[in-house]
């Protein structure tokens, strides 16, 4: 039994964990092997290759998807609760990337539903360990949360501008300028502030180019204005933290008032101790 939860453990942590050796190269060789089966589904895609290699492509299929159906076993074997990876993000999406083949034999054509295997790919943050990158995308979804109701006003002047632009020309157009509906109007709206501009609507009275313009302008001019509230956000929390390190451990991210390291607890070094502090700084140890 021992022995048994040894080797157990030794798999959990080859295929849970990317600090070892073993396990950085399993994530490789998982990510290798989920690029491939990608490829291989969008080749079979494609007429002409398709046909030629339809039994190559049949074949490498089904030793990628049993490739996958032992990795999910064994994820399921040496997970500590089972149960609950199985209801996790990552679990689904291992569940997902092999029941397709299985589908494919009872419904023609659901072997094209293995591309979800892409969300896979999402481990590569765990090989490359891009923890810069994530905590960034927790500081954007913090300016965001912060910043929601001043572009939630900025949308909600958008889309009333969007409603009296297209009614606007409904009334101008009229159906026999392709404007048959409010709604139409609206979408054609829509198209013109964001400056898409797609030409299947176009305006051809004087009016409704002039509105047409006013229009464009308008888009161009307040296009810029959700960047500016979420960037201004998230200058405004940078600010709150220095881009002091510990002197102990080298951690950043510290408040400005800190007086002790937020990870490992060393007295942080004050203004008045650094070299070429000013004369009258404050005091160290107040």
């Amino acid at each position: 039994m021992t022995e048994e939860l040894g080797v157990r453990e030794r798999w959990r942590r080859i295929i849970f964990e990317a600090e070892t050796p073993w396990g950085r190269r399993f994530d490789v060789a998982l990510l290798v092997i989920i690029v491939l089966s990608v490829v291989a589904v969008m080749v079979e895609s494609i007429p002409g290759i398709g046909k030629t290699l339809r039994m190559e492509l049949y074949v490498a299929e089904w030793i990628f998807t049993g490739i996958f159906t032992i990795e999910y076993g064994l994820r399921l074997w040496t997970s500590q609760a089972a149960l609950r990876y199985a209801r996790s993000f990552f679990g689904v999406v291992d569940l997902l990337s092999i029941l397709p083949s299985f589908i494919g034999l009872l419904i023609p054509g659901g072997q094209a539903l293995m591309v979800i295997r892409v969300l896979r790919l999402l481990r590569v943050f765990r090989v490359l360990k891009m923890v810069r990158h994530v905590r960034g995308a927790v500081q954007l979804k913090r300016a965001l949360q912060a910043s929601g109701a001043k572009v939630t006003v900025f949308f909600l002047t958008l889309a009333t501008i969007a409603l009296i632009a297209g009614s606007l020309m409904y009334l101008i157009e009229g159906e026999a300028g392709g404007y048959t509906s409010i709604p139409v109007g609206v979408y054609w709206a829509v198209v013109t502030i964001t400056t898409l501009g797609f030409g299947d609507i176009t305006p051809t009275t004087p009016m409704g180019q002039l509105l047409t313009s006013l229009l464009a302008l308008t888009g161009y001019a307040i296009i810029a204005v959700p960047t500016g509230i979420v960037s201004a956000e998230i200058y405004r929390q940078e600010e709150n933290h220095t881009t002091e390190a510990c002197p102990s451990c080298g951690v950043h991210g510290h408040l400005p008032d800190a007086r002790f390291c937020r990870r490992c607890g060393a007295r942080m070094i004050e203004k008045a101790e650094r070299p070429g502090a000013e004369a009258g700084g404050v005091e160290a140890g107040r």
